[in-house]
Parts: structure tokens; sequence; C-alpha cells
């Protein structure tokens, strides 16, 4: 018997969760599917900024995971350090998506999605679920993309960005967020981002057409960053196990609505262009898809900050 319900999202991330809890809040049948159970390893750098704590209305004294607060961002961009005095945060993937999910209000089913086919009027998914409304929140290989948007909104794999990186459990003894820019030719940065309860992750990124022009991998520069680390004194004594994945910046968008279905986060291609930032993004995208379905408004992105770093700086700019 096929399962109904008012929306069906497929992908149980921030971007999921998020529409899920406000549709669920303003009295929609949500049904959550991922093909991962949660909670789940999800390679991210997991920082957020005040004004995704506020989106996601984190309240830290409930909080149950681990949330690191930096009052500035070390900066180096070709040697030259810049000290931001700001106010931001890390978070563990792990703990912070399988929060989400569970507060979201959503049922949750494990189901990988294999086929979805409109018919009369209706969603319906491998003839086991069926919706109204259909969010898609998987990410780049969101199914619900590649159904129904891979050709009105296809990807600018110009933009495409690859990265590799590791999070693991660290005694850190340098407690500050740092990020380096363009080093060694690379069109992006890497970063050192230490999180509460002994955790640490590490990385690097950049776009793949660079790499390719430069005649290096993201492996070439993956060592020469582990390197550093362990020059510095920040990594030391460590066998990485680093794995890597790819998402898109953001640049065209050309649809995030095709009738009834809509799409969010990674698998619109939402991350800042210049830090690569995707939770915050993907967040926002979610609530306004929920908007959207509740209100019959029309869904757009472009109100979503295209760059991180103004709002770093000037705070003020991304307060509501």
């Amino acid at each position: 018997m096929i399962k109904n319900y008012d929306v069906i999202i497929v992908g149980g991330g921030p971007a999921g969760s998020s529409a899920a809890r406000k549709l669920v809040r303003g009295g929609k049948k949500v049904l959550i599917l991922d093909k991962y159970s949660f909670p789940r390893l999800k390679l991210c750098a997991g920082w957020i900024t005040p004004e995704t704590v506020r989106d996601l209305e984190l309240d830290f004294t409930s909080y149950p995971g681990g949330i690191k607060k930096y009052n500035k961002l070390h900066f180096y961009i070709k040697g030259i350090h810049i000290p931001l005095p700001t106010t931001q945060y890390s978070i563990r993937r792990y703990e912070l998506d399988d929060y989400l999910l569970r507060n979201s209000g959503a049922d949750f089913e494990l189901h990988k999605v294999k086929e979805i086919v409109n018919h009369k009027g209706k969603f319906v998914i491998d003839d086991l679920y069926e919706s109204e409304y259909l969010i898609g929140a998987g990410g780049t290989n969101c199914p619900v993309y590649h159904t129904f948007f891979k050709e009105i909104n296809p990807r600018a794999y110009d933009d495409e960005i690859t990265t590799i990186e590791e999070e693991f459990p660290y005694d850190w003894k340098d407690p500050e967020c740092r990020l380096w820019f363009m080093e060694n030719k690379l069109t992006g940065y890497s970063w050192y981002v230490p999180k509460e309860n002994g955790f640490l992750n590490v990385g690097i990124g950049g776009t793949l057409n660079g790499m390719k022009k430069n005649g290096m991998t993201i492996r070439d520069h993956w060592k020469l960053f582990t390197e550093k680390l362990n020059k510095k004194g920040l990594v030391t004594d460590y066998d990485f196990h680093a794995r890597g994945y790819s998402y898109f910046l953001r640049k065209r968008v050309n649809t995030v609505r095709a009738g009834n279905a809509l799409i969010v986060g990674d698998a619109v291609g939402l991350a800042t262009l210049d830090m690569g930032e995707g939770i915050g993004p993907s967040v926002k995208s979610g609530l306004l898809a929920a908007e959207s379905i509740l209100n019959g408004t029309p869904y757009s992105v472009d109100s979503i900050p295209k760059y991180s770093i103004p709002g770093i700086i000037f705070p003020f700019l991304r307060k509501k």
C-alpha cells in the first residue's frame, strides 16, 4: 500500500530538515527519505555563522552536541596573516544533522530513491510513497534534481569544487580556526578547524578546472597541506585517512521549482563563491521552499547571499 503525504523531502541534511520543520509547523504531513541512517558521517568543515544559528533556532543550552565559538578567524592570503575579529561557530555534522532531523517533526524512513514519476498530479516514489509536493534535498547527486531539473537547470561544471578532508578525534593544542588561501597555485583554500569535545577537521578544496590548468591533483595539494600541518606543529604523528567529494559553487541558477517539485541546498548548488559556505545557504533555501509551499508564494533563491566574507566582516549585513 502506498503511503501518502502532503510533502516528501528526499534528503535529511540541514536543507531538508529545515524545510520539514517549517512545513510541519504549518500543518503539513511530511516524510523525509534518506539513503543513510542517522547519525551518519558527513564530510564538512562544519562552519556556521550566527545567522545560521538563528535560522536553525539552535539553543546552545539544550543542544546535545558540541558547538565551538570563535572570536577570530585567521586568514592567510599568499602568506600574509590577517586575523579577523568576528563571531563564528563550528559544529560536527555527525551531531547537528541527526539533531535537526529528529527535531523536525517529520516522519523519516531509510530508503534509497530509485524512481520518481509524476502521476495525475502526484509524485510517486518507487511505488511506495506519494505526495502532492516534492522537495529535493539530496545534495549534488539528488534524484529529484536528476529527474526534474537536469535539463532545465544544468550544472555549471566550470564551477565544480573538489575537496579532500578528514574529521577525527585529536588533542589539538591550537584552538584557533585557520584558513590558507591560494597556496601552491590552488584556486581555493585549506583549513584547520578545531571542534569541541576533542575533534579536529582539516581539509582542502579548490576548483577542479583550476587544478587541471596547474597540472596538480587534489591529492598533490593534500600532501603539501599535511606536510605544512606537521611542520607548524598543528597535526603531528597522525596517519591520515582522508576522503574526497565534490559540489558546486553558486553561479547559474535557472530554475528551482518545476510545478510542485522544488530543489534546495547542494541540489541547487548554493555554496558561496568566496568561502564555499554551504550550510547557511542550504538552510535558507529549505526555509524559503517551505514558505513557498505553505503560502503559495514564488520560490526563489535570489535573496540568499552569494558571498560569505562581507557578512563576516560586517555582520549587520546578515542580521534579520
